[in-house]
């Protein structure tokens, strides 16, 4: 009985240890865990999730977007931004939703590009930056067209963001109708030349907090 007991004890701390591991949300190699419009827009190139072109202007916003949702977890995304600087943007958006017979989601984005580095900013909702850093720490973190790295962490209605390793953002949602859960999802913002990277996508959900 004992030998039965410590078997079960063993195998519900191995599971409880593997949960707690962070996940690849990309395999590096196709799809597989995520939609969208993988005809046209998103690529998979050098192991890393593309969109864009630095030849033509991207025609609109796009997504793509995880066919799992996640309430509290800290995610990490590699990523890399290339084309015009005055007019390229991209993003990482997290506890999203897609708008029904709409290319448009709604939810919140660690944005990229322009003057949005490191920012939290909410996509197709209140449409506005609820918070950013300062200008000159930006200045100091981005790395234009190199890789640089996302860590978003939710927990309960707090948000916080770093960009390469500095806390950027901060934040704690008071509105408690605002949804805690959602996608994760992958943008390229319409209206410039530019090309977006995506790669080293993992995620490790936490113990949600009310």
């Amino acid at each position: 009985m004992r030998l039965i007991l410590s078997a079960l004890l063993l195998a519900i701390s191995t599971a409880a240890t593997a949960a707690d591991k962070p996940v690849a949300l990309f395999n590096g190699k196709d799809f597989t865990g995520w939609e969208g419009d993988t005809e046209k827009t998103w690529k998979v190139e050098d192991g890393a999730i593309t969109a864009g072109s630095l030849d033509t202007v991207v025609p609109r916003n796009e997504f793509l977007c995880t066919t799992k949702s996640y309430e509290d977890f800290e995610l990490k995304v590699t990523f890399k931004l290339t084309g015009d600087k005055a007019k390229a943007n991209a993003g990482v958006q997290f506890r999203t939703k897609r708008i029904p017979k709409h290319h448009e989601v709604i939810g919140y984005q660690a944005d990229v590009g322009q003057d949005y580095w490191g920012a939290l900013y909410d996509e197709s909702r209140r449409n506005k930056i609820l918070a950013k850093p300062a200008k000159d720490v930006i200045e100091k973190l981005v790395k234009h067209d190199d890789w640089n790295e996302y860590v978003v962490r939710c927990e309960g209605p707090r948000i916080k963001l770093w960009l390469n390793g500095t806390l950027t953002v901060d934040y704690t949602e008071e509105d408690a109708k605002i949804e805690r859960t959602g996608v994760i999802a992958l943008q390229i913002h319409g209206g410039a030349k530019a090309k977006v990277y995506y790669k080293n996508i993992t995620i490790e959900e936490l113990p949600a907090k009310k």
